[in-house]
């Protein structure tokens, strides 16, 4: 192992490696490292081993939950948008050698003690056991406004001023329930809290 280096990387990280493969663009000696056996820093993909490791230490997984290599489990759910400004970063640094992207089978809640898909068609939201018959209408309603906003047309806006009003007083103008807006905005829209 060469004992140079123009830069030392320590971490693996999406931002570690988009600095390691800038740098190695650009020409230089780049030594990268990181203290964990396993890829990715904070947002890693970790086998059922590494996830008992860091979460459980000192205890094995149970034999009957199947083989490491079987698990592949995110600390960070990723979701890159394919043609926003971080893809075109990753294809120029190379870094997208190391990955892989798959588009998004579709989402899911946790609800009234089962998992559910989240709808993205208009016959899955008629079928969705998240919604009842008067909640499906008041959501297609608030799905229509959406699919109709213009910024430069007022008369799209149906009263709401985005830059005043809240995401809150927009889902009550459409007398929308608190479970079908936690699944719009954590599920559908990602955002991880409700500020």
């Amino acid at each position: 192992m060469d004992e140079e280096y123009d830069v030392i990387v320590l971490g693996t990280g999406l931002t570690e490696c988009i600095l390691s493969g800038l740098l190695s663009r650009e020409g230089k000696k780049v030594l990268h490292m990181d203290r964990n056996d396993y890829y990715g820093g904070e947002s890693a993909s970790l086998n059922l081993t590494q996830l008992y490791r860091k979460f459980r230490p000192g205890q094995e997984p149970p034999a009957e939950l199947g083989r490491d290599r079987d698990y592949n489990i995110d600390l960070i759910p990723k979701f890159i948008i394919a043609s926003g400004e971080l893809t075109k970063i990753l294809v120029h640094t190379d870094v997208t050698r190391y990955m892989e992207f798959k588009q998004i089978a579709g989402s899911y809640v946790f609800r009234d003690g089962k998992i559910s898909k989240v709808p993205s068609t208009e016959m899955e939201a008629v079928k969705s056991p998240l919604m009842g018959l008067f909640e499906k209408r008041r959501a297609k309603n608030f799905f229509s406004f959406l699919q109709t906003w213009k910024d430069d047309d007022p008369s799209t806006h149906q009263g709401i001023d985005l830059d005043k009003d809240s995401m809150k007083a927009v889902y009550e103008k459409f007398g929308l329930e608190s479970g079908t807006q936690d699944f719009i905005g954590h599920a559908m829209a990602l955002y991880l809290d409700d500020e």
